[in-house]
C-alpha cells in the first residue's frame, strides 16, 4: 500500500517536537494501525545462535572485530540447543522465533546445523519461524525455505545516502539482493534498520521511503543503545518523545508493514514504551536481545492488552506466516497458556511465572578484546561521556 503522507509532510512531521502535537500524531498512526490490523498482535523472541568474531566493521556492534570492546564469543549452537530455546519462548508467549547468528554468512558446515535446528522448531513446537544470517544466495534461501523458515531479517541499518557512515565492508547494493534472493523464493521480508547512528531527521524520512519502496512484510525498529567501544559508543540515547514521533511517522509511510519495537527500547523509550505501542506497533522483540537485555515476556504482554489488544496464539501459527493472530482469520479458539495456568491455580496460590528465556548476561561468554584492527574508515572507537552515564 502507498504511504498515506508524502515525504515533504514527513519531513514537516519530524521536526515537530510540541507534545501535544506528537500525540495528535500518536493517534493517527494508531487509527492506521488498527483500521489495519485489528487487534492483532505479532511477539517475537529470538536466539543469538552464533555469536562474536564478525569480520564487518557495523559502527554500532560490539560483535565486530574492529570493535574495542568485550566481545560475546560462542560457536554456532548444536539444533537441540536452538530448540530448548524456542521452547521457552513459547512458553512465555512468543508466536515467532528467530535464529539469528553474526556476520555476513555461515559456513557450509554452520549452515547444515542451522538448519538442522530449523527442523527440530518447525516439528516440536507451535512457533513461525525466522532466520537472520546476514548475506545469502537465491539457493541458500531455498534451503531455508524447505527447512522450514518463512520469514527472514535482513536490516537495510540506515538511509542510502548515510549507509557509507555506519558500515564499509558491507554493500547496501548487496543487502538489497539478499532481500530480493529471500523474495524470490517466496519467503516474507523482515527490513528495517536503527534509529540515532547520527543521522539527519531528513535521512530518517529517506530511510522510511526507502523501505516502502522495499515493501517487506515486517519492518523492526532499532534505536541505537551505544556500546562502549565502537564507533558510536558516546552518542546518547534519543529523547523518549523523539522516538515516539518517528514510530508514529514510519507507520504513516509505511502503513500495510508489521511493526515490532526490537533493541534499544528500554534504554530510549523508558516509560513512553507503552505509548509506543499506540503510535502505531504489532509487536516487539519479547524477552531479551542479542547481546543486552530487555523487558520480561509479562510486563510486554501487559503493554498491548492495556490497549485492548489480542496477545494470545492460535492454534496453527506455526503454519500461517501472516497474520500472526487476527481475530476472526484462523478457525478455532485461541489458547494462551500463562491464562490457563492460572485458572488452574487454587485461590490465593503463588503461580511463579518466571520463563528462562535466551540471557546474553549469563548465557553468552564475553571475551575482552586483545589487538583490535583498525577500522577500515578510518574512525575511532568511543566510550560514553561520563556525564550520560547512569
Amino acid at each position: 500500500m502507498p504511504p498515506l503522507i508524502t515525504r515533504d509532510e514527513a519531513l514537516a512531521l519530524g521536526e515537530v517536537e510540541d507534545h501535544d502535537e506528537i500525540e495528535a500524531l500518536i493517534q493517527r498512526a494508531w487509527e492506521a494501525r488498527v483500521e489495519r490490523f485489528a487487534d492483532s498482535t505479532d511477539m517475537c523472541s529470538l536466539v543469538n545462535a552464533k555469536s562474536g568474531g564478525c569480520a564487518e566493521d557495523c559502527g554500532f556492534c560490539a560483535q565486530s572485530r574492529f570493535a574495542d570492546a568485550e566481545t560475546p564469543m560462542h560457536a554456532m549452537m548444536e539444533p537441540e540447543q536452538v530448540l530448548e530455546h524456542a521452547r521457552a519462548a513459547q512458553d512465555a508467549g512468543a508466536h515467532r522465533f528467530c535464529m539469528v547468528t553474526q556476520g555476513q554468512g555461515l559456513s557450509k558446515r554452520d549452515f547444515e546445523k542451522y538448519l538442522q535446528g530449523v527442523r527440530l522448531v518447525a516439528e516440536h513446537t507451535n512457533l513461525k519461524r525466522c532466520a537472520s544470517v546476514g548475506h545469502i544466495s537465491a539457493t541458500r534461501a531455498a534451503a531455508l525455505r524447505e527447512a522450514g523458515i518463512q520469514r527472514v531479517h535482513h536490516n537495510v541499518e540506515t538511509a542510502s545516502s548515510y549507509y557509507d557512515e555506519v558500515t564499509t565492508t558491507v554493500r547496501y547494493e548487496g543487502r538489497l539482493r539478499t532481500i530480493q534472493a529471500v523474495r524470490e523464493a517466496g519467503l516474507e521480508t523482515c527490513v528495517g534498520g536503527i534509529l540515532n547512528l547520527g543521522e539527519t531527521r531528513a535521512q530518517r524520512v529517506e530511510m522510511a521511503f526507502e523501505l516502502a519502496a522495499i515493501n517487506p512484510t515486517s519492518v523492526p525498529i532499532n534505536m541505537l543503545n551505544p556500546r562502549p567501544g565502537t564507533k558510536f559508543g558516546d552518542r546518547e540515547f534519543m529523547d523518549p518523545w523523539e522516538a515516539v514521533k518517528w514510530i508514529a511517522i514510519f507507520r504513516l509511510i509505511l502503513p500495510d508493514a508489521l511493526f515490532r519495537l526490537c533493541g534499544g527500547r528500554v534504554e530510549n523509550l523508558g516509560e513512553l514504551q507503552r505509548l509506543a505501542v499506540r503510535a502505531g506497533i504489532n509487536g516487539v522483540m519479547m524477552g531479551n536481545f542479542l547481546t543486552t537485555l530487555g523487558n520480561e515476556p509479562q510486563e510486554d504482554r501487559e503493554m498491548f492488552e492495556e490497549h485492548g489488544l489480542n496477545v494470545a496464539r492460535q492454534p496453527d501459527n506455526a503454519s500461517n506466516p501472516r497474520p500472526d493472530n487476527r481475530s476472526g482469520w484462523l478457525a478455532g479458539e485461541t489458547p494462551d497458556v500463562v491464562d490457563e495456568l492460572l485458572a488452574d491455580a487454587a485461590p490465593g496460590d503463588a503461580v511463579d511465572l518466571k520463563v528462562r528465556l535466551w540471557d546474553p548476561s549469563t548465557q553468552l561468554r564475553y571475551r575482552a578484546s586483545g589487538s583490535v584492527p583498525p577500522r577500515p574508515d578510518g574512525a575511532a572507537n568511543r566510550t560514553p561521556h561520563p556525564a550520560s552515564i547512569g
